[in-house]
């Protein structure tokens, strides 16, 4: 603020010197009143800073993604009963899905360092800005939001998770073996869901180009 105060009242005066009845030249008056505004143009956003700025502060960038959204693998049937069960459990309505087959899982993989083969071994849940999970402890944080008794299963986090991922990964390895698996989005057979889809409007416009 000090060193922006100056400035002005040296400009300033300058400009006076460059009005006076003396000054030789018309144009050396309109350059001094120029160069007082883009001396104003320079120094005003000083004046916003009116607040101490650490140099270690740093800046976050917005973030339009929604949280609580679960990111799985969508033609997987153990994946999907796994879906339709906590949309009947989730009466609070707390938790969104998207398919990681769907265009609308992209921002939400590439906030994480994630790609597709990563949530297809394990699936994802954004729980909000800078806090996700995978596999084993993505389930249990999602039973936290839950209502009792299933919010309770939550208390498995403190199982540790080597052990925990161990028997995920074992069953994920198999699902299509022992459940099967489709073309495209089970989702879209049972279009009564898709309110808790973020990715709703790119799945509707796929099953209407099938038509």
């Amino acid at each position: 603020m000090a060193v922006a105060s100056i400035l002005r009242t040296a400009a300033a005066a300058s400009l006076r010197a460059a009005a006076s009845p003396g000054s030789s030249s018309a144009i050396r008056f309109v350059s001094s009143r120029k160069a007082v505004a883009d001396l104003a143009d320079v120094t005003s956003p000083v004046d916003t800073l009116d607040f101490p700025v650490s140099p270690s502060a740093t800046v976050l960038k917005p973030s339009l993604l929604q949280p609580r959204v679960v990111v799985y693998d969508g033609v997987c049937h153990l994946c999907h009963r796994g879906v339709k069960w906590v949309i009947g459990a989730d009466k609070h309505r707390k938790i969104k899905f998207c398919c990681v087959q769907s265009k609308a899982a992209d921002p939400y993989l590439e906030g994480c360092g994630l790609d597709r083969e990563d949530v297809l071994r394990r699936f994802l849940f954004v729980e909000g800005p800078g806090a996700y999970h995978v596999g084993s402890s993505a389930a249990l944080k999602v039973m936290s939001y839950l209502p009792l008794p299933y919010s309770a299963l939550s208390a498995f986090l403190i199982v540790p998770p080597p052990l925990r991922d161990a028997v995920y990964d074992h069953i994920a390895k198999k699902r299509y073996d022992w459940f099967g698996k489709e073309d495209e989005c089970l989702v879209m057979k049972e279009q009564d869901m898709l309110d808790r889809f973020i990715d709703r409007d790119e799945i509707l416009e796929r099953s209407r180009t099938r038509l």
